[in-house]
């Protein structure tokens, strides 16, 4: 199979369709999940585009972990979490369901479940507060 241009996260790449973001640089972007499974649940992304994991270009994964690993400490000390999930799926028999290779980092804390990762949207003001948060442990 190969990669869909069009697919959701191009287009917040392009700009066509809106993110709270929380990190970007030349070779990535990390933006709040809209249906999290926990509050501070970040999806970090590669701006060069590929299906997933299978068929990135090697230096794509090289410029990509360093900033999941960057993330997930600020994620994990805006929301004094006591772990961090971090879950990457590779085709639909694996759970991917965006086409666009990307890296969850969700927050965990003990004894608490993770919520599904369908239904309902976060609201707008709830995400942009937590992406505010995560902006603020990567300055500090």
């Amino acid at each position: 199979m190969t990669y869909d241009p069009g697919n959701i996260f191009a287009k917040i790449l392009k700009g066509e369709i809106p993110s709270h973001r929380v990190y970007e640089d030349e070779h990535t972007l990390a933006f709040m999940d809209v249906m999290p499974q926990a509050p501070g649940h970040v999806l970090v992304i590669p701006k060069k585009g590929s299906r997933n994991l299978l068929d990135a270009d090697p230096q794509v994964l090289a410029n990509t972990i360093p900033v999941v690993q960057k993330v997930a400490n600020a994620v994990k000390e805006a929301f004094d979490a006591d772990g961090i999930f971090i879950a990457q799926f590779n085709e639909p028999a694996a759970g991917q369901t965006v086409f666009h290779l990307h890296f969850h980092v969700i927050p965990r804390h003990e004894g608490q479940g993770l919520k599904p990762h369908s239904g309902k949207m976060e609201e707008g003001a709830v995400l942009a507060a937590h992406a505010e948060k995560i902006r603020t442990a990567l300055k500090g």
